[in-house]
């Protein structure tokens, strides 16, 4: 359902009407171009709980506006809380009406088994040639083509909301409803939708409500309110308030506040049909220190807000999809409102990252420890193996003092044997392993370094690297059964059935049904020594294809291609299975199987 009260700038055919919140307000003006921004001429009529309003004949999209707000003699300007545009975070407020979704315009985005998502970061994705500044929204529409070709089909745009200066990674929103005016305006947004939607590929937005700001934030103190010297109307006046960024917690109890934040979600879906919210950090919305056990310091509001947050989405669109950025391995997120969780769609996999990453990044084999990686292999939430997003890079793990695989492998030289074979040998587990799986922006052609936000994208390396990249598109065509031949990479069952400590070798079985086409087994040598004629247990006896092999030539010219190209395997029950083989695998390098019939 829609707000009861319009809120901010609604233009009309003959005007704007203005709805403002300030409950402690002693006068409310609005001041803009269409009145030569004139203090006192558009007074605000006081609604009921603390709305204010106003229609202004005068006033169309495209005017520049701000409230003026009085309390107490004091005078303050502010930014309206639902500005869909800003000129710039310490500017004005724009008129701009909603755009309204056609129902003959939806899209239908990709099932929770069948997606495959790509991070990226517009100040550094969308940058192009020379032009100063960060890049921006139209970059990245030219760039949409380049992310079909790849195979993926979800694009999540780290946050785009307004933030303080040109230059973030974006989670320091200051104005939560408009479009980040150094990336483009709201209807390039709405175009890098549609153009997404007809190239098949979904949009996730990321959202920023575990704190606002804390830079150029026209909420604090809004209306010239505050207890404890701390924000006002819109966040927590007390010890709640903490945050990591600041005492910039909102206030999850508040009904204008819920109804803040309720109201931008449903935004994204009802304005720009985007197909999903990625929220960032909900450990620190149902916690104040963002654990888990630790009752003292719950946020049963702010549980009760993601509760309902999921639900109206669901409401709107049963199709959209929600992801929480938890990193606490707390089940609940993803399980059903009726089971007391929050109901999310997936998570992201803290379990799966850090225990794959720590696998490839050691220097020595004997660290390696193959259950770890078994477990993370196996790990899921609750009853769906696909309540779970996960990568081996993402915007948290490749900054901060953590940089990119290839580099962590072998700082310095990114491009070494070692660090194309150890990241590569994440990427087919990220694209095997039961999950959603998600790669960082360039992490398909040997990205390197360290991610910030004045760092563009080294798109050289895309041919400089081209094997790499060629690895990247068969492990998604792969994992998305384009050649039907992998169908058990979308279904929901995973065993770990060979695990060898000491050789650091791993295999598993991928099945949805089971069954030629259907079954598929993968082979990981984390060890430096090649895995030759190694007795390997498989499901079924018969003849099994190796259709990709991460030593392939095709991918690197110093990769040695080695490793069988068909596997016979005979009638056993060794280990409890069907057969068994002789397979042969590379240093650090995977196999992947299936059987034609």
């Amino acid at each position: 359902m829609r707000s009861s009260i319009q809120r901010g700038a609604t233009p009309y055919k003959r005007g704007c009407r203005f709805t403002v919140w300030a409950p402690h307000a002693d006068d409310v003006f609005v001041v803009g171009a269409f009145n030569n921004w004139d203090k006192t001429a558009n007074r605000m009529s006081k609604n009921e709980n603390g709305w204010w309003s106003v229609d202004i004949p005068e006033a169309k999209p495209g005017n520049e506006y701000q409230y003026r707000i009085i309390n107490a003699g004091n005078e303050y300007l502010r930014i309206d809380p639902y500005a869909r545009q800003v000129t710039s975070s310490a500017g004005n407020s724009i008129i701009t009406p909603p755009y309204d979704i056609k129902k003959e315009a939806e899209f239908n985005p990709p099932s929770l088994n069948e997606l495959v998502i790509y991070e990226l970061h517009i100040g550094t994705f969308g940058k192009q040639g020379k032009k100063a500044g960060p890049g921006d929204l139209e970059g990245v529409i030219d760039r949409l083509s380049y992310l079909k070709e790849l195979g993926i089909n979800a694009v999540e745009v780290m946050p785009i909301a307004e933030f303080a200066g040109g230059y973030s990674w974006g989670y320091n929103p200051s104005n939560i409803f408009a479009i980040e005016s150094d990336y483009g305006a709201p209807h390039t947004f709405k175009e890098f939708v549609d153009k997404a939607h007809k190239l098949g590929i979904a949009v996730i937005v990321d959202v920023v409500y575990n704190h606002f700001g804390p830079n150029d934030l026209d909420l604090w103190q809004f209306d010239g309110w505050s207890e404890n010297d701390k924000g006002g109307i819109y966040f927590y006046n007390d010890w709640r308030a903490n945050t990591p960024r600041g005492e910039t917690r909102p206030d999850y109890g508040r009904k204008e506040v819920r109804e803040y934040i309720r109201d931008n979600a449903l935004m994204w879906f009802r304005e720009y049909g985007v197909d999903a919210l990625r929220l960032d950090m909900t450990a620190f919305i149902r916690n104040v220190h963002g654990r888990n056990d630790d009752p003292e310091s719950d946020l049963p509001d702010g549980w009760s807000l993601m509760q309902w947050i999921n639900e109206e989405i669901k409401k709107y669109n049963p199709q959209s999809l929600t992801i929480a950025e938890d990193l606490q391995n707390n089940p609940y997120l993803t399980r059903g409102q009726k089971d007391g969780g929050a109901g999310f769609s997936t998570q992201w996999a803290a379990p799966f990252v850090h225990a794959v990453r720590t696998a490839l990044i050691g220097a020595e084999d004997v660290s390696r420890d193959m259950k770890a990686v078994s477990n993370a292999i196996m790990h899921r939430y609750y009853l769906n193996a696909f309540e779970r997003v996960i990568y081996t890079e993402s915007h948290d793990e490749v900054s901060n003092g953590k940089a990119r695989i290839p580099e962590e492998v072998d700082p310095g030289k990114a491009s070494s044997w070692a660090a194309k074979k150890k990241s590569t040998l994440g990427a087919v587990l990220v694209f095997t392993a039961p999950g959603v799986p998600m790669i960082f922006q360039g992490q398909e052609f040997l990205e390197d370094d360290w991610f910030h936000d004045q760092d563009p994208i080294d798109w050289t390396k895309k041919d400089r690297f081209a094997g790499i990249h060629q690895l990247y598109k068969d492990l998604i065509s792969l994992r998305l059964n384009r050649d039907g031949k992998t169908k058990g990479l979308t279904g929901q069952e995973v065993n770990v059935y060979h695990l060898n400590n000491d050789d650091k070798i791993i295999a598993y079985h991928r099945w949805d049904s089971g069954g030629p086409q259907d079954s598929v087994v993968v082979v990981a040598n984390f060890s430096s020594q090649p895995c030759q004629n190694y007795m390997l247990p498989l499901p079924d006896a018969g003849e099994w294809n190796v259709i990709f092999n991460s030593d392939s030539r095709i991918y690197d010219p110093n990769f040695e291609g080695f490793g069988n190209s068909v596997i016979h395997a005979e009638a056993t029950d060794k280990e409890g299975l069907a057969a068994q083989a002789e397979v042969s695998v590379a240093p650090y390098s995977a196999l992947i199987l299936s059987q034609e019939k």
